[in-house]
């Protein structure tokens, strides 16, 4: 995985003065309240992604909140935003990257090869004067297939050994970690790592040095094994992209929390699981 930035991140004013070519732009958020949100204003030609119907499978008692997506559901939905094998596709959110990072993790996962993040998202680019519309993007047919497997993924067992060769990064808030209010604690062994740490007050993600000191202090940049996980794999996500902006490979937990605390025989640390809650992760 490379890690030039330009590969995984976009700026708004590059955004609007050199977009690449073949672009697909996808606004990505939840439900009837992000569809409703997008239905407003959207960068033009936009189509919109559901976090929760396009980007994850449908929720059982054991798999976590957002199970990976089944990937004939997944073409379906590449063909009706207009995704090719020769497409760069464009994500962003209004919600501080997360959902974007979902959908990115996600394409990247089945496949798709030129996957960028808007350094931002939404606020951003209007903040660099970028058009914004209300008008729905014409319809579309790609022809992409989705090929999962081009993204590392750690089920709950690998996740449970993890920490004793390797280092699994909770991606949630500190509170979460330790436990406090609603939320649960933390998987035994995890190093807390709030994912929010990596972006500064604007939303950017934060220069490249100060990334890579901070993942070195926390283990990474060895030959060790390493993990990302949260509540149910959306910050985890995000982190697993910052750390491909730096040229560092890890895997994602897809169950992340909502899956472990499903079966009560596995240790938490710190809490008790609180369902309803790590879902919102």
């Amino acid at each position: 995985m490379p890690g030039d930035r330009a590969a995984h991140l976009v700026s708004a004013d590059i955004l609007r003065s050199d977009p690449p070519p073949r672009l697909v732009l996808l606004d990505v958020r939840a439900g009837s309240a992000g569809r409703a949100s997008y239905q407003r204003e959207h960068l033009p030609g936009a189509r919109f992604a559901d976090i929760d119907t396009d980007l994850a499978g449908t929720a059982t008692p054991e798999s976590g909140a957002r199970p990976l997506p089944r990937p004939d559901d997944l073409t379906t939905a590449l063909h009706r935003w207009g995704i090719n094998p020769d497409s760069t596709v464009v994500v962003y959110d209004d919600a501080r990257t997360v959902q974007a990072a979902r959908a990115w993790w996600v394409l990247r996962w089945a496949g798709v090869g030129a996957v960028r993040i808007l350094d931002g998202g939404l606020r951003a680019w209007i903040a660099a004067n970028g058009e914004v519309t209300a008008e729905p993007a014409p319809p579309a047919t790609g022809t992409a297939t989705a090929r999962p497997g081009a993204l590392p993924v750690a089920d709950t067992a690998a996740v449970a050994e993890l920490p004793e060769h390797g280092v699994l990064l909770d991606a949630r808030p500190r509170a979460h970690y330790f436990g406090e209010g609603e939320y649960t604690g933390h998987i035994p062994g995890a190093v807390t790592a709030p994912i929010f740490d990596d972006f500064d007050e604007h939303g950017l993600l934060r220069d490249e040095q100060t990334l890579r000191t901070r993942y070195l202090d926390l283990g990474l940049g060895t030959a060790h094994p390493a993990a990302s996980y949260c509540g149910s794999a959306m910050a985890a996500a995000l982190q697993v992209f910052v750390l491909a902006t730096l040229g560092i490979e890890i895997a994602l937990y897809p169950g992340s929390l909502s899956q472990w605390a499903a079966d009560p025989t596995r240790p938490i640390v710190g809490g008790t699981a609180s369902p309803a809650a790590l879902s919102n992760s």
